[in-house]
């Protein structure tokens, strides 16, 4: 598995002395003064409790009824790391926008924490059209979805199989399912693929008979000369007080770890398949052309049937997406749903 992991170091970012990057704009616990915040909940179909932070613009007027967007974080991350900051900016534009935490994670239910379930998962975003739907101020006509990383592979699936999400963007996307399987570039052997396989079953029945939950490395929580670049790109925004968030009940070296005995459920996932079916509604992808996560976004496109759209930031990598402001297009992203919500 650490094999898996350490081959995505493809990238590099330039970084201070401290080892933290502030530069251009980084901006995650950004606060929009022209905003009200309220903490929601609702239940998905696995009657599991998904929570979120729902923002309406300051101005709104009660009884008109807005587009919305819901919005997804990165695998591993929460809605505090990156998904607020995307909300409260489309929300600034005259958006009602959702910022949720997937089951598993953060303040959603599901136990164990840190459960791999893409299937719960993309059902989330489902849950979240249903809450949106009943939602006073909300056109139900004119929801749409926003997937960061992971959370572009967890919207696709949902879009696929629910025709309520009528434009579809994300930004850094990682397909989680090819990323477990075939690593980046395809770097990963399938006897490689068959170790990460049995090294998760092994750990499901030490966890079956008593033994403690085992964590997949995910970001390391120190560097050292040996960390490869991609690593230290992660480690910038998640161990840094540039991005780094603990939900409460949480042991901080622990968050962005997924559960090992679970990592390989993402196999089965192939959010790609049939993504042209989406099709008559538009989609958008967002990359840094230097990310190494680009080829996900590049093959999304290929796949997806029109209207589709592929925009390149010039000069960002794939965590630079998460949080700097001053490189996210999000006027290229306020335009694209209001035109197509």
């Amino acid at each position: 598995m650490k094999k898996l992991l350490l081959s995505l170091a493809l990238a590099a970012i330039p970084f201070t002395a401290s080892g933290q990057d502030m530069s251009n704009g980084a901006n995650n616990f950004y606060q929009g003064e022209r905003l009200t915040l309220e903490k929601v909940s609702f239940n998905n179909q696995y009657q599991m409790n998904v929570a979120g932070n729902l923002f309406l613009p300051q101005d709104y007027t009660p009884g008109v009824r807005y587009p919305a967007i819901i919005v997804g974080h990165p695998m591993g991350a929460v809605k505090e790391q990156s998904s607020n900051l995307y909300a409260q900016k489309l929300a600034e534009q005259g958006f009602i926008t959702l910022a949720i935490d997937l089951s598993f994670w953060g303040e959603s239910a599901g136990k164990p924490g840190h459960m791999v379930a893409p299937e719960i998962y993309t059902d989330d975003f489902s849950a979240a059209v249903d809450f949106l739907s009943t939602h006073a101020s909300v056109d139900r006509n004119r929801i749409g979805v926003l997937g960061i990383c992971g959370s572009g592979s967890f919207v696709i699936s949902a879009a696929k199989i629910d025709p309520r999400m009528k434009a579809i963007a994300t930004v850094s996307m990682y397909d989680m399912g090819a990323a477990v399987r075939d690593g980046l570039n395809k770097s990963t052997s399938i006897e490689q693929r068959k170790g990460i396989i049995q090294s998760a079953i092994d750990q499901r029945f030490r966890e079956f008979t008593g033994g403690d939950i085992q964590y997949v490395p995910g970001t390391v929580n120190e560097l050292d000369d040996r960390t490869p670049a991609i690593q230290r790109e992660f480690y910038d925004f998640y161990r840094t007080a540039r991005g780094a968030y603990t939900p409460k009940g949480e042991r901080a070296e622990l968050t962005t770890k997924p559960m090992l005995s679970s990592i390989g459920k993402f196999m089965n996932i192939y959010p790609f398949n049939d993504i042209e079916t989406i099709s008559p509604r538009p989609m958008l992808f967002i990359s840094g052309d230097q990310a190494h996560s680009k080829e996900f976004s590049e093959q999304a496109y290929r796949l997806a049937g029109q209207p589709k759209e592929l925009h390149w930031v010039k000069g960002a990598g794939h965590v630079d997406l998460y949080d700097r402001s001053d490189l996210i297009p999000f006027t290229k992203l306020a335009a694209f749903f209001q035109k197509n919500l």
